[in-house]
């Protein structure tokens, strides 16, 4: 029987790319500083790095689903160009109550709902309880903390902003409040050599 894999999901907007607002042209897609080598961090490891993003734009009219397509080819290429790589990337184009069908709807896959999660572990054969989920936003580490993930949150993008704001309206708190996404993968890694450990 094949082993169980662990990934990090990884937010993109405020955590892995600048939060730009809506990227709806490719050349607004810019990487956080240390972003790539958080992820090749993980690479080394062994662990997955999957991308997990709402992309409620194309629902809302703002570009269209190609455009989604073409950014994270421009995102793999910038991660490449500094030794990093992403091992899947998950999307959600839809929205609840804004768009034309089949955009608008209420989909198991925008966060925090878990679909993106679900359909990568079931992909990847993944023990989710091993896993993290990375984002700016209280809602990626909800995420995470549905499918028995730890929950991380960052303090880029949002994340200061709802940390500081937002926080006493939290129903849950993160495992780990990280101030970047290379401070939260040097969590991670501690937290998966502890339990080589024990």
């Amino acid at each position: 029987m094949t082993p169980m894999q662990k990934a990090v999901f990884l937010d993109r907007d405020g955590t892995v790319t600048q939060e730009v607002g809506y990227v709806n042209h490719v050349e607004r897609l810019k990487l956080l500083p240390g972003a790539a080598a958080a992820i090749a961090n993980l690479n080394r490891a062994g662990i997955l790095a999957i991308l997990a993003t709402n992309q409620a734009g194309v629902a809302r009219g703002y570009f269209p689903e190609e455009l989604v397509v073409e950014v994270h080819k421009r995102l793999e290429n910038l991660l490449a160009a500094e030794g990093a790589h992403l091992d899947a990337i998950y999307y959600c184009p839809h929205h609840p109550s804004v768009g034309p069908p089949p955009y608008r709807q209420n989909c198991q896959c925008r966060k925090p709902e878990p679909g993106m999660l679900l359909m990568a572990a079931k992909k990847f054969n993944l023990d989710l309880n091993q896993c993290f989920m990375i984002g700016d936003k209280i809602t990626d580490s909800l995420t995470g903390q549905r499918v028995g993930a730890k929950g991380i949150m960052v303090l880029t993008g949002y994340g200061r902003g709802e940390y500081i704001y937002q926080r006493s309206e939290w129903k849950e708190e993160p495992d780990f409040i990280a101030p970047d996404l290379g401070g939260a993968v040097d969590w991670i890694l501690k937290q998966c050599s502890k339990r080589k450990g024990a």
